[in-house]
This record gives structure tokens, C-alpha cells and sequence, in this order.
């Protein structure tokens, strides 16, 4: 009988990790299952060379946008400093201050109107860069369009994204108009506009906004596809207004923020009547403003720049004011609330367009 034959030992190292000869291609040959680096094409990087300087020029052009806009606006700028110089400076600094609180309000609004957590230090300089771009684009559009892109950005659906700004703009003109009533009802007496507006002004005023109205609702009822997609938008922004409200703190959020909003720039009005001793009550420079800035809020200018000071000029004279008191006291205002931000603004704004936040 033989003896069996020693077993062979098991291969150990780096031969149990070598491939078979069948897995190793020729040189310059990708090894099967192996994916090798490719390079982009040239197609490609042209695309990304082209989006980078589109990003570079979009950040220049708040900038341009507010050379221009003081340009043309340059004798309001002289008139306005002027003001400044010659007024109380803690007055001033209280206005100052009202109108930082007033983008901590805007804030607080735009955090309560959706359901997903934002990132706040981003969402504060949001607003801050929004002001600049609603100051150098028609009225509303240019915050709307900055809050919308910082929405998407943030991970919100676009229809989500629109109804959250849908019910930022009911929210904020419900307590503009809350506010109004209450201090009409407070004061009835405050504004005199008798005395102030042309005679037969009023008809027409009430015929232009039933022309708007009857338009739109025509517009509505004769196109389908319209009349289709304000359905869907109507349904997505009332279940998100649903879902908001179902948590009280982005319902306090939404409706604390929307009433402190106008408030804080009455508020800023009033200090401003206050250095410059604009012999009118603080309850109804309040009143003035309120009624001023709920009248321009269809004129379709940058800022409402020009109709919002010839709106402001007309509401305090009619709540007592002298006429020269009250345009320096507007110009001044004007000054503290537009002028001073708008170039920190826009570069707020540049900087979020290079950061990609917006």
C-alpha cells in the first residue's frame, strides 16, 4: 500500500489577488469591469466657461442697475442728504434701526410661509439683497424673484416654492391692511384728503380698479388653459397654506412677521417726522403711511421710486403737516430706507449670485 501523496499548499499573498491572464488586456486597453477616467469633452467645458462669466456678469449688474438708477435720480440724492445733515441724529438712528428690523420681520415672514427649515444667516441676507432688487426692478418683482430662486435653491419644489411667496404676499398685505383699518378706526379724523385731491378724482380711480378687476375675471372665464392653471396653483397654495397653519410656530412666524413688517417702516416714518419736528401725531404719520404705500401698490415702478414720495408728501399733508416739512421728511426717509442700503445690497445680491445661494 502507498503512501498518499503530500497536499499541495494553498496559494497565499499576492498570488490569490492576481488576475487570470484572460483579465489583462493589452497596453493602452481597458481592463473588463475597469472604467476609465474620461476627459470632459470640449462641448463641456465651453458650457461651463460660458456659465461662469454669465455668473460673473449677473453680479455686476445690481451694481449697474443702481448707478443708473441714482443717475437719474440725483437731484432727490442731493435734496435728500441735505436733509440728513440737518436733522436730529438719534432720531435718525432709531429709523435706522427700525428699517434693519424690518428684514428680521421679512424674515420671519418668508420662514413661517413654508414647511422646510431654511438656513437662516442666508435667509436674512436674502431679504437684505431682496430689498436691493425690489429697489431697481418694478414694484414686488424683484424680492419675488429673489425669494423664489433662494427657495428652489434650498431644496423647495418650484409649485411649492410659488405658493410659499403667494401666501407671503396675502400674509403681508392682510396685515398692511389690518393695520390701516385698525388706525382708521382708532382715528377717522387723521387724513383730510379733501383738501388735498383734485375734485372728481375719486370716480375715476374707482372705474380704473373695476376695469382691472372685470379684465382679469374675463381673462379667467374665456381662457381654459389659464383658467386650468390658476385651479392647480389655487389647490397647491391652499394645501400649503393648510400645512403651514397646522404649526403654530410657522403660523406665528408667517402672521407675526407680516404685521410687524409695516409696522417697523411706520415706525421708521415716524422718527424720521420726529428729527425733522413734523408737527403731526405719530399715530397718524402711521395712518399716512400706511394709506400712502396701500395707493402705489399697483404703480408699476422700480420701487415704487417717485410715486411712493409724491404718495407720502400728499398723505402727511393731509394728516396736518406743512408741505415743506413733509417732503423734507419724506426725502429723508427715502434716504435712510432705499438710498443708504442699495449699494450694500447689491452687493449683497452679487455675492449670493457667486455663491450660488441664489
Amino acid at each position: 500500500m502507498t503512501a498518499p501523496a503530500p497536499a499541495r499548499p494553498l496559494p497565499t499573498g499576492k498570488h490569490l489577488s492576481a488576475p487570470p491572464p484572460s483579465a489583462v488586456g493589452l497596453p493602452g486597453e481597458a481592463s473588463p469591469g475597469v472604467t476609465a477616467p474620461t476627459s470632459p469633452s470640449p462641448r463641456s467645458l465651453r458650457r461651463v466657461r460660458v456659465r461662469v462669466r454669465v455668473r460673473r456678469v449677473l453680479c455686476l449688474v445690481p451694481l449697474v442697475l443702481v448707478a443708473v438708477v441714482a443717475v437719474r435720480h440725483r437731484s432727490v440724492l442731493a435734496e435728500g442728504f441735505g436733509q440728513v445733515r440737518t436733522a436730529s441724529w438719534p432720531w435718525l438712528l432709531a429709523a435706522g434701526a427700525a428699517t434693519c428690523l424690518t428684514w428680521v420681520a421679512a424674515a420671519f415672514t418668508r420662514q413661517g410661509a413654508v414647511l422646510r427649515p431654511l438656513p437662516k444667516r442666508r435667509l436674512l441676507a436674502t431679504q437684505f439683497a431682496a430689498g436691493a432688487a425690489n429697489h431697481l426692478l418694478p414694484t414686488g418683482l424683484g424680492a419675488s424673484a429673489v425669494n423664489l430662486r433662494f427657495l428652489t435653491v434650498c431644496g423647495v419644489p418650484l409649485a411649492r416654492s410659488s405658493a410659499a411667496l403667494a401666501l407671503y404676499l396675502l400674509a403681508e398685505c392682510v396685515g398692511r391692511l389690518g393695520l390701516l383699518a385698525a388706525l382708521l378706526i382708532a382715528f377717522p379724523d387723521a387724513l383730510r384728503l379733501r383738501p388735498v385731491l383734485p375734485d372728481g378724482s375719486a370716480l375715476p380711480l374707482l372705474l380704473g380698479g373695476a376695469v382691472l378687476v372685470t379684465a382679469a375675471g374675463a381673462a379667467l372665464f374665456l381662457v381654459r388653459r389659464l383658467r386650468a392653471g390658476v385651479a392647480r396653483f389655487l389647490r397647491e397654495a391652499l394645501g400649503e397654506a393648510r400645512s403651514v397653519h397646522r404649526r403654530p410656530a410657522r403660523a406665528l412666524a408667517l402672521w407675526g412677521g407680516a404685521l410687524a413688517f409695516p409696522a417697523l417702516q411706520a415706525a421708521g416714518l415716524v422718527a424720521v417726522g420726529r428729527a425733522l419736528e413734523l408737527p403731526v401725531p405719530a399715530p397718524h404719520a402711521a395712518l399716512a403711511y400706511l394709506a400712502a404705500t396701500t395707493a402705489v401698490a399697483l404703480v408699476p415702478t422700480p420701487g415704487g421710486i417717485g410715486s411712493v414720495e409724491a404718495a407720502l408728501v400728499v398723505a402727511l399733508v393731509a394728516a396736518g403737516g406743512p408741505a415743506a416739512v413733509a417732503t423734507a421728511v419724506v426725502l429723508a426717509y427715502r434716504m435712510i430706507t432705499v438710498w443708504l442700503p442699495l449699494v450694500p445690497g447689491a452687493l449683497t445680491l452679487g455675492a449670493l449670485v457667486r455663491l450660488r445661494v441664489i
